[in-house]
């Protein structure tokens, strides 16, 4: 067992003891077993009158090994073999440089298995949540035709573009949902906090209120009397929308193909699908993958439920012989740019060559379009917001304006 072996796998004890001087101390060792912690600090000259296992923290933060991780470690492979470096070497090396535990964990199962003689593939294999089937399938191609270097650069690479995709999309979908929250929030806070108040003024007006304004009134009245309730069933709703998306498929993709119809987001989501799509096609078809079974890879990278469909007919469709542009257009969810794109590389024979440049068009545009989203909802957070609260102000001011005139 190597050096970082045991900082991975032994466990830390805390313990409290009398030196040779007779002052107590304490400290933390770590080791296999107590007993072996005890005989290391003897013969430290300390002598021990309580040890315990130090417990596990209830949370742990930033150590599950997310997909960002799984990119990073496959660029680090990629340059190792390329250098030259074997890759029971490059694991091991990954691995004792890594500040993440439980993905250190993983790269010394990996390491051991390798060295062993488990192919790589194989042993990934073992990991679903981390490597998927397409990642496995590369390597494993990879490994048949001895270019594995060759494989893992271009892993690398489509594993960076998938996550900065999901990123852009991410950033896309969340501007939205701020604005609609922090409008929601400073709406409950002025119905609940400072309507009230005026409400009090307004008692002793003793004239007729504007309509507006008793509107406003009434529904604070609301907010404040069930405003638990509210909360609570629409918390409660939230929550079982999140667990019936993720146990069942026909709530994902009714979802999806909602997702598609919401103006700006959707055409964002189509881009991302054909970027997607078209990465991965690349990718599978560089490493050596029959067509028809990247088909499924693709798919299934695809991220959205109508483009799988979409995909999955044109895998039956190219089964059945017909070239891969003229199923693309027949699915309908494809821009005939891009099969336009597709048949000129089937013609040439430089498919992957087009679907890269396919796949670089559509991920720049699916950036433009989220800057431009970006751009364009700073100004709106602020228009929403002023709509808001200019709107409750006014209604709390009109019976003051229509006083003054009376008065006047």
């Amino acid at each position: 067992m190597s050096s970082y072996d045991k900082d991975v796998e032994c466990p830390i004890f805390i313990w409290n003891g009398i030196n040779k001087k007779g002052i107590k101390v304490n400290g933390e060792q770590q080791g296999k077993a107590i007993n072996e912690v005890k005989s290391e600090l003897r013969r430290q000259g300390i002598s021990i009158t309580k040890i315990s296992k130090k417990p596990a923290p209830l949370f742990s933060f930033n150590q599950s090994v997310t997909a960002l991780d799984i990119a990073l470690i496959s660029r680090q492979i990629a340059t190792m073999l390329n250098a030259g470096v074997p890759l029971v070497q490059s694991l091991q090396l990954i691995a004792k440089s890594n500040q993440k535990v439980n993905l250190r964990k993983l790269l010394i199962v990996l390491e051991h298995q390798v060295a062993s003689g488990t192919p790589l593939s194989q042993s990934l294999r073992q990991f679903p949540r981390q490597f998927d089937d397409l990642y496995c399938e590369l390597v494993e191609a990879g490994e048949k035709s001895g270019c594995l270097d060759v494989i893992y650069e271009r892993i690398s690479t489509y594993k960076e573009k998938s996550e900065q995709l999901k990123s852009k999309i991410k950033k896309a979908l969340f501007y939205p949902a701020a604005v609609l929250i922090v409008a929601l929030i400073v709406t409950m806070l002025l119905l609940i906090l400072v309507i009230p108040q005026f409400q009090e003024i307004f008692i002793g007006f003793g004239a007729t209120l504007p309509t507006f304004t008793l509107f406003v009134l009434n529904l604070s009245d609301l907010i404040q009397k069930y405003w638990l309730s509210i909360l609570g069933s629409n918390t409660l709703l939230l929550l079982i929308f999140i667990k019936s998306h993720r146990s069942n498929a026909n709530v994902r993709n009714k979802t999806d193909r909602l997702m598609l119809h919401i103006p700006i987001i959707g055409a964002i989501l189509k881009k991302a699908a054909v970027a997607r799509f078209a990465r991965t096609l690349a990718t599978t078809s560089a490493a050596g993958i029959t067509l028809v079974d990247s088909l499924i890879s693709a798919a299934g990278a695809s991220g959205n439920y109508v483009y799988r469909q979409a995909v999955l007919d044109m895998r039956d469709q190219v089964i059945a012989g017909l070239p891969v542009n003229d199923a693309m257009r027949a699915t309908g969810c494809f821009p005939d740019m891009v099969s336009q794109m597709v048949m000129i590389g089937e013609e040439s024979g430089h498919l992957e060559g087009m679907l890269t440049k396919v796949a670089d068009i559509y991920e720049q545009q699916v950036d433009d379009a989220v800057d431009a989203l970006t751009s364009l909802l700073e100004p709106m957070i602020m228009v929403v917001l002023g709509i808001v609260v200019g709107g409750l102000i006014i209604a709390m001011y009109l019976p003051i304006f229509q006083l003054g005139s009376v008065v006047g």
